[in-house]
């Protein structure tokens, strides 16, 4: 459990500021709240990173955005998506996205991480399932981790291929949530974080 806990923090800093991006005036808007229609939309664009770094737009496909920094030589790739459905939709929710980071000078690839608006019931799990391939996820405060960067790979190997992703939690006061997010657009923004930070699959 204690290695668990030290793991889960030490991959909370490492992807620290791709999940947690102040809006600045002249860059990309964040998006407008979760569509609960099927119909494709503009997918979210995050703004500058909280370390001033300027964040190049490589590309959107469906309810999928693409992004790559340089900050200090250390370059960082993202893509970031939105959901395409929140349930209970009267619920109401800070900002909901998933990313996808990599950050060679880190080592680290491939990491996912959710964003949910709210902030989890503690020592609960996130239930992620990628059509018909489940994956648990840790939480901590408003965020939910894959446990290790094999599980990562797994999770966005499968995303790539799949056609849908549901992420199921509890929050603190006991409500169940379900976000459910299409992954029309996904394989090509992947492929895009992939080129620009030298990830070969």
């Amino acid at each position: 459990m204690v290695r668990l806990m030290v793991n889960a923090s030490l991959r909370a800093l490492l992807i620290g500021s791709a999940i947690v991006l102040p809006v600045a005036s002249g860059c990309a808007q964040t998006p407008p709240a979760a569509a609960t229609s099927t119909q494709s939309a503009p997918a979210a664009k995050p703004p500058l990173a909280t370390n001033g770094a300027k964040a190049e737009h490589l590309g959107d496909s469906q309810w999928w955005s693409a992004f790559a920094e340089t900050d200090k030589n250390a370059k960082a790739c993202y893509l970031v998506g939105r959901p395409l459905k929140t349930e209970p939709d009267n619920l109401k929710r800070g900002d909901i996205y998933v990313y996808v980071t990599h950050r060679p000078a880190d080592k680290t690839f491939n990491v996912v991480s959710f964003a949910v608006g709210y902030p989890y019931k503690d020592a609960t799990d996130a239930e992620l399932t990628v059509d018909t391939h489940k994956f648990m996820l840790f939480t901590s405060k408003e965020s939910a981790w894959s446990r290790d960067a094999a599980t990562d790979k797994a999770v966005v190997d499968t995303m790539a291929k799949a056609k849908q992703a549901v992420l199921k939690g509890t929050s603190a006061r006991g409500t169940t949530t379900t976000d459910t997010y299409s992954l029309d657009g996904f394989a090509p923004m992947l492929a895009q974080i992939d080129r620009a930070c030298g990830v070969k699959r």
